[in-house]
């Protein structure tokens, strides 16, 4: 959420922002709430002296014992005054906040400007495309093959969009999540956490998801709980309503979660096998730090991520989004993307954000500064690192084989229990 301030005091630029980023928003009416707010707060005030100062007006002519009742109905009317002022008062702070939780983040000035994600800016790549000597196959004709990806039986339990994995595909995917947790946690510094997968609204509202996006999320009416989109949620959360000392920072957490998303309107976009599906499972990262620091700690995020491509020998590229392609929350972010050859194309595998401290405000997470200054909003950051669906693809189709073999990356073969190479069952 910004700052009213910031908003009074630069209202072109937030118009121009927020039409950037395709989520225009009526600044002039929240201005004109805000002007009416501030003089509804001056007019209680103006009536609250006048209150007073009858009251002391009522409190000698009592002394003196002559008669109050006219100073003493006039002040009866100046409190029916207050009393519908303060009503009045919070009608417009409740229409202003409807206002405020429905402005996205403002961009960083480094952030490209664009109409769509065709603007997006490619800003490093890595590593050289896999060569074969073969058509290679993509990962749904490997995943049968192998029998390791079944799509059917999927749908069958649950519906289109929820894959099963199972022999040395399941190892595979628990390999992943292993070795991404164990390179944050040794390698990294940050600190694992096992969070719930099921939020309340003030938790999805604190991370910007709501209200703006309760149409992709899975909802349990019956107790008012989210099924997590990203295991951000719950873990950015866990300091909401919280000082921290400056001493803490910066917090690095990383945490595995299984992850939820409906992904409506997606109909015909990378919906293909296990590009988009509705439950998958990632290694998050997030970040509480000093505002004065948090863009050297987006760097050094998005360096977390690039370590497990670099480690497992994918061929990836680094995007920097446009305007018109950050998400509601963001106000700078990184994709990281990898070669997939079956598929010809890179594929996202992470988002590395920086929110400063419109996260912080929504849920009220400050730090107390050193200096005995008075607490400031840190800012949050996020990043994948990674989710493994993607990944999984990405790896299948890089690592295979003439024969049909999927060879497994050597940072891999301690958690994958002998098995070296995939081959048919």
């Amino acid at each position: 959420m910004l700052d009213m301030q910031r908003i009074r005091t630069n209202p072109d630029a937030i118009t121009t922002a927020t039409a950037n980023k395709k989520n225009p928003v009526d600044i002039a009416a929240i201005l004109d709430l805000d002007n009416r707010r501030r003089d509804t707060i001056q007019e209680v005030e103006r009536l609250k002296n006048l209150r007073n100062t009858r009251s002391m007006e009522i409190a000698a002519l009592k002394k003196e014992k002559k008669d109050a009742s006219q100073v003493i109905a006039d002040m009866k009317s100046v409190s029916e005054q207050i009393k519908d002022l303060d009503g009045k008062q919070k009608e417009i702070e409740d229409a202003v906040h409807e206002h405020l939780i429905r402005i996205p983040n403002v961009p960083h000035s480094s952030v490209p400007h664009g109409l769509s994600e065709k603007d997006n800016v490619e800003s490093a790549i890595w590593g050289t495309p896999p060569q074969f000597d073969f058509a290679p196959r993509d990962h749904i004709e490997l995943g049968t093959a192998l029998d390791i990806i079944d799509f059917p039986r999927g749908a069958k339990v649950s519906g289109a969009g929820f894959p099963v994995l199972k022999g040395a595909g399941a190892l595979l995917e628990r390999a992943l999540i292993s070795f991404f947790l164990d390179m944050h946690t040794r390698r990294h510094g940050y600190l694992e956490i096992f969070p719930p997968f099921l939020v309340n609204r003030a938790s999805l509202f604190g991370t910007g998801q709501l209200p703006k996006s309760e149409e992709q999320m899975y909802f349990m009416g019956e107790d008012d709980l989210f099924c997590i989109p990203t295991a951000e949620v719950p873990v950015t959360n866990l300091h909401r309503d919280e000082i921290l000392d400056q001493a803490q920072l910066p917090v690095k957490y990383c945490a595995y979660s299984a992850c939820f998303r409906r992904e409506a309107g997606s109909y015909g976009k990378d919906t293909k096998g296990y590009l988009r599906v509705h439950q998958f499972n990632k290694v998050e990262l997030v970040k509480m730090v000093q505002p004065e620091t948090s863009y050297d700690e987006l760097e050094l995020l998005r360096g977390d991520a690039e370590a497990i491509l670099k480690a497992l020998g994918l061929y990836y590229r680094v995007l920097t989004l446009c305007d018109a392609d950050l998400s509601f929350a963001a106000a700078k972010c990184y994709d990281l993307e990898a070669w997939a050859p079956g598929e010809g194309k890179f594929l996202e595998v992470s988002s590395c954000s920086n929110f400063e401290d419109f996260q912080a405000r929504r849920m009220n997470i400050r730090y107390r500064p050193d200096n005995g200054d008075k607490p400031r909003f840190v800012h949050t950051l996020n990043g994948s690192g990674l989710a493994t669906a993607r990944i999984l693809v990405a790896l299948l189709e890089t690592c295979q084989t003439a024969e049909g073999t999927v060879r497994i990356p050597e940072v891999l073969h301690p958690w994958m229990q002998g098995v070296t190479e995939i081959v048919p069952r």
